[in-house]
């Protein structure tokens, strides 16, 4: 059988690049189609802020005409002179099982990789690092959360059988029966904790631009150390935040401040998948007011991120934090996490919140 790579833009062939995932996941019931707006306004590079520091190549793989796989190309120079070496990035990955038709895939992405000047070929990320990222290698048996990869369990076989070897691994958490954890070790109590100097207050809808450079300000400096972390512009979080509060609510968005100055901030966000499983792809104007009325009664919570800046960790600003999420987190029944390093997990979520890992993803590398 033999296979045709070709490059394509958003101009050119990219409605075979989106087509892919539909034929993979057919008769999967856990699979929720992306929105293809939304993705058509990512790949975009004269929509997307990230690329005024990046470029660009996307990629087809045919065979007898038909597209069987795809995948991205990113090279960012402004990652290399962060962490010192010279990384290519792959995303959002999608393939037939078919271990010879990804090998042709990425002999063409590791070619032009070399060409640009990269010594190696590191993913998925989908496209950066602030995005959906890794490959799911366990727990295949249930629908992801809220901005959580999915694929089909042969994925790694054939990411390592084209030479790739897993180098980060990263995982989820989740508490099914968050009420039982909080009357246990969260009761009400009438007695109310205060600090004269760090308040925490919520999201400021009325302004807007200015809490989101907050937010952008705090987790650039929380997260500065973290692997692959680069710091994002305010063109790159206006850009991310465009459909912000079709997943969350200013209430689910707390800032702590220390004598006025904001030091720590935690982003929850409503599991919406369960209604986008439904749209298939596609959220019509006319259906907006119903998903936004049913969201109401949506009971899942995802913490989507928890920084504080690092000359404030040993201060009271977490434990604040926590306390105006807990009063949060008891109008909701499961609280899940984003991606969590294995090397690093940081704040025990297990004894505060008794969230037990449930998902492991991997971030896969080769040496060009």
């Amino acid at each position: 059988m033999s296979f045709l790579v070709k490059e394509i833009t958003v101009q050119d062939g990219l409605d075979d690049f989106l087509s892919i995932p539909s034929e993979i996941y057919r008769n999967d019931p856990n699979w929720i189609a992306p929105q293809l707006s939304e993705l058509r306004r990512v790949l975009n590079p004269l929509k997307n802020p990230y690329f005024l520091n990046a470029s660009l190549k996307i990629y087809v793989c045919y065979s007898s005409g038909k597209p069987i796989c795809r995948s991205i190309m990113v090279i960012n120079h402004l990652h290399w002179s962060r962490w010192n070496q010279k990384s290519a990035f792959f995303g959002f990955f999608e393939s037939l099982n078919d271990r010879n038709a990804v090998r042709c895939l990425f002999e063409k992405i590791e070619a032009d990789s070399r060409v640009s000047g990269a010594e190696y070929l590191e993913g998925p990320f989908n496209p950066n690092h602030y995005s959906e990222l890794g490959i799911l290698m366990d727990n295949f048996n249930s629908v992801p959360v809220f901005f959580e990869t999915y694929n089909p369990s042969y994925y790694s076989a054939l990411l390592k059988e084209a030479g790739f070897s897993e180098s980060n691994t990263f995982h989820t958490r989740i508490n099914n029966d968050l009420s039982a954890t909080l009357s246990k070790k969260y009761p009400i109590s009438h007695k109310e904790t205060f600090s004269r100097d760090i308040t925490v207050r919520k999201f400021n809808i009325f302004r807007f631009k200015r809490d989101l450079g907050i937010l952008r300000d705090i987790n650039n400096d929380a997260f500065e150390n973290n692997k692959f972390f680069l710091p994002l512009s305010m063109k790159e979080y206006m850009f991310s935040a465009k459909y912000l509060f079709f997943v969350t609510r200013p209430c689910l968005i707390l800032i702590a401040e220390y004598k006025g100055e904001p030091v720590g901030a935690a982003q929850l966000v409503i599991n919406f998948n369960s209604l986008l499983k439904f749209c298939n792809g596609r959220i019509m104007r006319w259906q907006i007011p119903a998903l936004l009325w049913k969201r109401r009664n949506l009971k899942e919570l995802v913490i989507f991120t928890a920084g504080i800046k690092k000359a404030f960790r040993k201060t009271r600003v977490f434990a604040l934090l926590l306390k105006s999420a807990v009063k949060i987190f008891r109008n909701y029944s499961t609280i899940s996490t984003t991606w969590i390093s294995d090397e690093n997990l940081g704040i025990n979520l297990d004894s505060l919140l008794d969230m037990k890992p449930v998902k492991h993803f991997a971030i896969f590398s080769k040496q060009l």
